[in-house]
């Protein structure tokens, strides 16, 4: 089996393996149930390491092409559904809003809103979580302290320390993710009718939750620098809203970060106007080097910053934290304490144990790097089928991007027929309005179907395969 890698292109070795063993099945119209030649015979006759060879397969066993049989190495898949890589109606978000039942045809969810299975890497997890097993009973029956579990909270101000992010831990709140962080913030500091401004495009279950609440939403355009401080100068001029949410890192959808310029005025602004920040800097892991954050500027303690695991470590471990002024900290941990009785102490053990072993630092070390090549091959197969690119991320797992013949039905058809589902074009929208930008998932973009889309993307008519 020759697989034909070339070692100074772009795209990974791994994936060029991928690719490789994808295109020998197809078009050798290899019948399901087929034994692969062994790892070591196709590392050998191809000059490449075992362990690459065993990662290209797991990635196909993960996608449903490859299955992994005991004693028998690995085999063609039997036709069917490939297994799913999440279930969409959790949407950070899925495919499409319009496609509840997620992946009919086994389709590849190129704007989907997190990593794939595929990426997880669970022996730290695993140990971590036997070692909380072992050691600590009261974390596996007991809840949490009201403010989240001391150590924990220790090293999350550690953590934000060297992001020039100064706190304590009476200034610090864990919470089951994220999207129980803003589930708080919403409840605590808002009232049915209150006016607050997103960024459009942006986050869709930020929108749904501040519906949910009957918050009015205003929406300021995000630029590749930010939100168009102008236009943010022109709301809180008219209207007064209380507050702005806003994503500092690697936005989403677009994968944009905040510039010194506007993170300043931003600030100056919410001074003048006595507007509350919520800073939603989920993808700061995802981060590379150094970065302005608006928590780190602000002197007033105006700003609330929000910060979460489970996008790098585990979807299902949902620990994350809000950082804010102790008094509303109290607040909302009250808040916390009615609604929710606390969040999981065996969670956070579990989770500080991987930060002070340091694995959850490698752990997301390793993401970085492998985001950075796979981002990398992206822009390159955007920029040869011509697509237009907002702002090229230097990090974080998003690129936003349009076709040249724009969002229509012939594009979408086009991408099924490559074996492709794509977001909702009303997804990243507050009011609901159509784009012509697609978000694109870095750890999928380069994946055999996504680069068939992209190269077909241009053509008038859907290419059948």
């Amino acid at each position: 089996m020759e697989l034909r890698i070339d070692r100074q292109a772009m795209v990974p070795v791994v994936q060029q393996i991928v690719d490789g063993l994808t295109e020998w099945i197809q078009q050798g119209d290899v019948p399901p149930t087929t034994r692969l030649p062994s790892v070591r015979h196709i590392a050998r006759s191809n000059l490449l390491s075992q362990s690459a060879v065993v990662e290209a397969c797991e990635r196909l066993v993960a996608q449903g092409i490859l299955a992994s049989r005991q004693g028998a190495g690995f085999v063609v898949a039997a036709a069917g559904k490939p297994a799913r890589d999440s279930d969409p109606l959790a949407f950070g978000g899925g495919p499409d809003r319009n496609d509840p039942a997620g992946e009919p045809d086994g389709g590849l969810p190129l704007g989907w809103g997190s990593l794939p299975e595929s990426w997880r890497e669970p022996d730290d997890l695993s140990y971590a979580i036997r070692q909380v097993a072992r050691t600590d009973m009261t974390s596996l029956f007991g809840y949490s302290t009201p403010l989240g579990l001391p150590v924990l909270r220790t090293q999350i101000a550690r953590r934000l320390k060297s992001l020039d992010i100064q706190t304590c831990d009476e200034q610090l709140l864990t919470t089951a993710g994220a999207s129980h962080g803003l589930d708080l913030i919403v409840r605590t500091l808002f009232r049915a009718g209150d006016c607050v401004v997103v960024e459009t495009p942006g986050y869709a279950p930020l929108f749904d939750l501040l519906r949910l609440h009957g918050i009015r939403m205003l929406e300021v355009r995000r630029t590749p620098s930010g939100p168009d401080t102008e236009a943010l100068e022109a709301l809180l001029r008219q209207f007064h809203p209380v507050a702005l949410f806003i994503n500092s890192h690697h936005h989403n959808p677009t994968g944009s970060c905040l510039s010194p310029a506007v993170a300043r005025r931003i600030l100056q602004l919410s001074q003048i106007h006595d507007l509350r920040v919520i800073e939603d800097d989920v993808y700061a892991d995802m981060h590379n080097g150094s970065g302005v954050r608006l928590a780190a500027l602000d002197d007033d303690e105006r700003v609330i910053y929000l910060g979460s695991f489970s996008k790098t470590l585990s979807s299902s471990l949902r620990v994350g934290f809000v950082k804010a002024d102790s008094a509303l900290v109290a607040r909302l941990a009250e808040v916390k304490r009615v609604s929710s009785l606390g969040t999981s102490r065996f969670c956070e053990a579990v989770l500080a144990n991987l930060l002070a072993s340091g694995a959850y630092r490698k752990l997301v070390q390793r993401q970085r790097q492998r985001l950075n090549i796979d981002r990398a091959a992206a822009l390159q197969a955007l920029e040869d089928a011509d697509w237009e690119v907002f702002g090229k991320p230097t990090g974080g797992l998003f690129i936003w991007a349009r076709s040249p013949t724009g969002d229509n039905p012939c594009l979408r058809r086009q991408a099924r027929c490559c074996g492709v589902l794509l977001s909702c074009s009303t997804t990243f929208s507050p009011s609901g309005e159509t784009s012509d930008w697609q978000r694109i998932n870095v750890a999928y973009a380069c994946d055999p179907r996504a680069r068939r889309f992209f190269r077909n993307s241009t053509s008038d008519r859907p290419q059948v395969f």
